[in-house]
This record gives structure tokens, sequence and C-alpha cells, in this order.
């Protein structure tokens, strides 16, 4: 505890000094010409990309809630994989930092990019230096994982979903390769109070108090952002990293949505620096998530699991807001620049079966459990409850439960033993052929100059990555002064909580897989990653003891072609008789005022046909006296692409645009397209096809 608090001590320190500094370097400067070409000097090659990785936008489940009603039916703004790479001149070592879109991030997809920049990067890029990080979006199309677990409410493993997203973030990470320039970055931390709440309090809680008074918080309040430039001050991008669930949108909600840190991107790249997500010159702003797993944006939870409002939108608004005002500030106050190396250590870790040491336990060596999930994981959380047959802080097995898991596989005693107080029901790192979940685990370490980024293959909570950072920073304290948990990073294995919060066994510990040394096994690994980055001879300071790694690293498996599938592809498209896709079904009126909807419905064809990747469904464009130019997508939030089934035989169905036209919308004449593609019958050949409303005058 003393290397925490003295570490917290040193950035308080420089959080006071630093906005000093370029006050002093201008003073010192006037007589040293030297120190004010350092103050200015581009020590690194950085790099940005941005590229769509939209899912299918209708009928796939979506990926957060496991609630196999809720398939998607539209856009509410598109999904973006946001790439940066950074290298040090000097070495080229590098290290590339993804934001994903996406629910989750699967060893699936990790093991896809990994192959393909392999095929046209070699050994530039692997899975030692690349961290690809989901947002968390519960508004995300699924089913990208090779792992039942994650497919079930899916339906099971959809190639279009998956290739998607490893196409995407392939391209994204290309672009900011091929960007590569002399630049520099700077880094600022902040406090963001009002963007989250803690619900998983009672878990928390339970915590030591000492170590809950060192933070003063129930809510993990800091949020770090770094500021990327190229040769002369060109602003590029900008990573933010805070602590919230990006799942204002609801369970109920069937629209991909970035939700709250989608928009806050969205805020940054188009309203504030003008970013078209076209081309390559795109500024790229990430609202990347850390330890957020007792986090929720829903901070009125005595209405449903809502907050700050009753209205799904409105609250993802609000949220993205507050996150994205926060960010700007710390932005454009940065004047810390990250100066030093670029290191990186990375190891396979398997989870199910760690012995840790008593040094990061009780005092006593521990180990591990083969993975298994709680009555209280299906109990849901305090802003998505599950069924009512279940009870979070459950810790006495219902005998039904055990007996309905056990028809799936039976968990021995040993078992039982090891998750305990779990009442344990399902035992998925028991099933055959293969587990439902990912038990090899890609852990890793990376530094860039004093910020250090730890990427995690799960879902911590504020404690759990407090500690996880704590562990960090007692090895390689006086190397960094920033340290960031990149949450839900090349795979996904249920959340980490503390030991103490596990055995409450709310929601968190009960969706904790490895039992109740998880986060004790985790920071041995971390230890030892840091330990491997010292100067060689120095030993870390506190002098712990860890359980070596295995001589033999395991290697985690590769499913591809091993998956399932459940789902009917599109048969044919067809509009009813006298009709063709494409014609309107609900025209727009003649005018709207400022403040209205415009809505308009055409007969349509399936979104799978093309997923419209780096495109649109829609566009909403506007008379400019000589030709219709476009001022609003399926990407823009003034707008909402839906897609409604109407006979599954004949294969009808009715996109529904939405414009909702903003106060400061320029009066004049406007229209509304439709762009889509059908499924012909007999002949199975896609085309694409238009739909266009009437003119209409906004006044």
């Amino acid at each position: 505890m003393f290397f925490r608090i003295k570490i917290r001590l040193k950035k308080t320190l420089k959080q006071t000094l630093y906005p000093l500094l370029p006050k002093a370097l201008l003073l010192l400067s006037m007589s040293s010409p030297a120190l004010n070409a350092w103050s200015v000097e581009n020590n690194y090659l950085v790099g940005r990309g941005i590229h769509d990785i939209t899912g299918p936008a209708a009928e796939v489940g979506l990926m957060g809630y496991a609630n196999p009603d809720q398939k998607s039916a539209g856009i509410h703004f598109r999904h973006w994989s946001r790439a940066y790479v950074i290298a040090d001149p000097n070495t080229d070592k590098r290290v590339v930092f993804v934001s994903a879109d996406a629910g989750a991030l699967f060893q699936s997809v990790f093991q896809g990019v990994i192959n393909k920049l392999g095929e046209k990067y070699g050994d530039t890029y692997t899975e030692r230096n690349v961290i690809l990080s989901a947002t968390h979006t519960h508004a995300a199309a699924g089913g990208q994982s090779h792992y039942a677990l994650y497919d079930i409410t899916i339906l099971g493993f959809i190639q279009q979903a998956y290739d998607a997203q490893v196409n995407g973030i392939v391209a994204s990470i290309e672009k900011a390769h091929n960007d590569l320039k002399p630049g520099r970055i700077l880094v600022n931390r902040g406090d963001l109070d009002n963007a989250s709440y803690n619900r998983s309090i009672e878990a928390y809680n339970n915590n030591p108090s000492a170590e809950k008074n060192q933070y003063n918080s129930a809510i993990e309040k800091p949020m770090t952002v770094l500021k990327l430039l190229q040769g002369n001050n060109n602003e590029v991008g900008m990573i933010s990293w805070f602590a919230t669930h990006p799942n204002a949108m609801g369970k109920d909600i069937k629209l991909l949505s970035g939700d709250n840190k989608g928009h806050a991107s969205y805020l940054f790249e188009k309203e504030l620096k003008n970013s078209t997500y076209q081309g390559n010159n795109n500024f790229v702003a990430a609202f990347a998530i850390s330890n957020a797993g007792d986090m929720s944006p829903n901070v009125n939870p005595d209405s449903e699991g809502r907050g700050p409002t009753s209205n799904r939108f409105e609250n993802v608004r609000i949220i993205g807001e507050r996150q994205y005002e926060k960010a700007v500030e710390l932005y454009n106050t940065a004047s810390e620049q990250l100066t030093g190396s670029i290191e990186f250590s990375h190891r396979y870790v398997d989870m199910s079966s760690t012995v840790v040491s008593g040094d990061f336990t009780d005092g006593s060596q521990k180990t591990t459990c083969v993975a298994a999930l709680g009555e209280s994981f299906a109990a849901g959380t305090e802003d998505g409850r599950g069924p009512d047959l279940f009870s979070e802080g459950t810790t006495q097995a219902n005998p039904f439960f055990q007996f309905i898991g056990s028809m799936i596989v039976a968990p021995s005693q040993a078992d039982l033993a090891c998750h305990a107080p779990k009442a344990v029901l399902l035992a998925q790192g028991k099933t055959s052929p293969y587990p439902w979940s990912p038990e090899v685990l890609p852990l890793s370490l990376h530094k860039i100059g004093q910020l250090g980024i730890l990427a995690v293959p799960a879902e911590f909570t504020i404690m759990s990555g407090r500690r996880l950072m704590g562990t960090v920073e007692s090895v390689l304290g006086q190397q960094l002064d920033y340290t960031v948990v990149a949450g839900l990073s090349n795979a996904y294995s249920g959340y980490v909580t503390t030991k103490e919060e596990y055995d409450m066994q709310h929601y968190e510990g009960g969706s904790t897989h490895f039992g109740p040394w998880t986060l004790a096994a985790y920071q041995q690994s971390f230890y030892q990653l840091a330990a491997a980055m010292l100067p060689a001879g120095q030993t870390p300071a506190p002098g712990l003891n860890p359980v070596p790694f295995p001589a033999v690293e395991p290697i985690p498996r590769d499913l591809t072609g091993e998956t399932i599938n459940f789902q009917t592809g599109v048969v044919h498209d067809q509009a009813p008789i006298f009709k063709q896709i494409g014609d309107v079904v609900q025209n727009a009126n003649a005018s709207y005022q400022k403040g209205q909807s415009v809505v308009v419905k055409f007969w349509s064809g399936h979104p799978k046909n093309n997923l419209r990747t780096q495109g649109t469904f829609m566009e909403v464009q506007r008379w400019n006296g000589a030709s219709w130019e476009v001022v609003a997508t399926d990407n823009d939030w003034q707008t909402i692409y839906q897609w409604k089934r109407i006979d599954g035989f004949w294969g009808t169905s009715h996109a529904i645009l939405t414009w909702n036209i903003p106060a400061n919308a320029a009066v004049g004449t406007y229209r509304i397209r439709h762009y889509g593609d059908r499924k012909k019958p007999w002949s199975g050949n896609i085309v694409g096809y238009t739909g266009t409303s009437r003119n209409f005058t906004v006044y």
C-alpha cells in the first residue's frame, strides 16, 4: 500500500506543477534556444487511422445483455475502429492501440487481425505489441466469438459480423501505419464525477476501509487523455480512458450504436474537428474503456436502471457529452510531453490453473479454478436485471439450478470448493470438446514514455483495476507517472473483482470466471511482466516472490472452422405486387420547422445483403442551387435508420428513415435518399437500389 500512496503523491505534485510548466519554459527559452527546441521536439513517430466496422444491421443478436430478443433492427450511428501506431524512431519499437466500437473484443478477432497483419507486415505487428480494446457498447452485433458462451444468444458464429470487425480493424491499423510521421504526445489527467455511479456498491463497500479511504470515492473519477500531434503542431488524434459502461441504450432498443463513448467520439471528431470519416486525414478521437466493471452511466438507479433521464437516447447524449467536454478540457490544457522509451511485455497465461504466491493472496499459496459462472451472474445488474428467478448475493446453491447446469456439464466437488462462496450455475470451462469460454489468455503491459497501458482480457471493477495498477507501479514506479487499464483487450473472459467483492457474489463476482483468486493471479502475472521491463540486473521492489511463469508458454487454441450457426441467411427480397423495392411507402410532408422530425418509409432489401461499409443506408440531402449536397448520413446523431420485416415468406420489408431536424439546420429544400441492396429470387444475385423522398422545405 505504501508504494501506491507514494506514487499518488508523486502524481499530485506533477498535476500541481505541470500547469506552470509552459510559462516556465517560455521564460527560460528567452535565454536558452536549445530548451525551446526541446519543448516542441518530435520524439516519436505517430500515426492514426479510422475505419468502419459496423456489423449486420438486421436480425443478429446484440452483444451485451444476453437478451435473445434483442436483435439488430437498424442503425443509431455506425461503429468504428480507431487505431494509433506509436513508434520509437531510434529503436523502431512500436505499439498499436485500437479502440473498437464493439461489445467485446474476442480472442478469435484478435487472432484474425494478428494473422492478417503478419501477412502484410511480417513481424512488425504481433500479439506482443498490439492492443485491441473494445469500448464495450452493448448496442453492437455479436457473433464474432469462436467460443459458445458468447454465441448462444446470437444463435451461433456470424461470419459476416466477424469479417466486418477483423477487416475493419486491419484497415484502420493499415491507415495508421501509412500515416506515421514525426510527432509527439502530450498527456493530461483530471476528474469526471457525473458520468458514472457504482452499481455494485455493497460489494465495493466490502473492500478494506483503509483502501477505500485512500481513494475517497466509490467511482473511478480520473480521465486520462493523450493529445497526438504530428510535425509542427498538427493535431491528429486523441485517446481518452475513462471508467463508465456504454450501456445507456438499454436492453430493449435494437439499433446499432456506439452508445455514450461512440457519441463522445463523434462530437470530438465531427463537431469539433470536422472529420468526414472518409479518406485518410481524419482526426481520430477514441473514448476507450478502462476498469469500468462496476461503473454504470445510468446514474438514476431508481428509474429502472436509467439516468440521468427516462429517455435512453437522451442518456446516451448526456453521458457522451459529459465525457466529451472533460476530454476537450484536458486536451486543450495538456502540456506534459511523453518522453522515454517504448517497451512492451506479453505473455499467454492459463488462468484456469494458475498457482499464485501467498504474496498476492492472504499469505498462503492459492490456485485459480476452471471457469464457472455463478447464479448471481444470471441475476444481472442493478441497471440490467436478469430473470426474477435469480438474485444477486447468492452463495447457497439452488438444487434445481445445479441440476439444470449439470445437464450441460457437472462440476466436481473440487470445482465447487475452488469457486466457493460462488453458487456455481454453469462450469463452462469443463464442456467438451472445447470449453465454452477461453482459459489461455493474452496479458500485456505497454510503456510509452512515462505512460503504462495494462491490456487485460476482462472487465475489471474499479478496485481490482486500482490494485492491478498499484502492482505494476510498485515495480516501475520510477518509470511511470501514469497508468491506465485498457479493458476488454485482445480476448474476453468475463469480470474480475477483488476477493472481498467476490465474497459478496453480486453480478460481477458471479461473472468472475476463475474463482476468488482471479485478481491475485492477474497481479502476479503483471508483476512479472513489469519486472521483465527493468534494466538487466535490477530487481523489483518490494521484492515479492511470484510463482514463475511455466517454462513452456501455453498456446491459445484456434477454433476457426469449429463453430456452428443456427441462423438462416437472406433467401430473397421482394416488394408487393405492382410495387418495386425502393418505392416510397410513407413520404415526407411538404414542409417542416426546425426541431421537427421527418419520417420516410421505403420498400427495402435486407441489410445483410450489403453492410455498406464506409458507406450509408441513408442520406439527407439539401439543394444548394446547383446540386444536391449531403448534410447527414446514417452515422449522424440526428438520423435513425430502422429496418422492419413485413412478411418473411414473401421477403418484404421496410426501411424507415428518420431525420430529427437540428435547430441550426439551414433553411432550404431537402430530400431523403435510401440506399440498399436486394437479393433477387431464383438467381440469388444481389443488386443495389435507391429510393428518394419528395422534396420538402425546412424553414
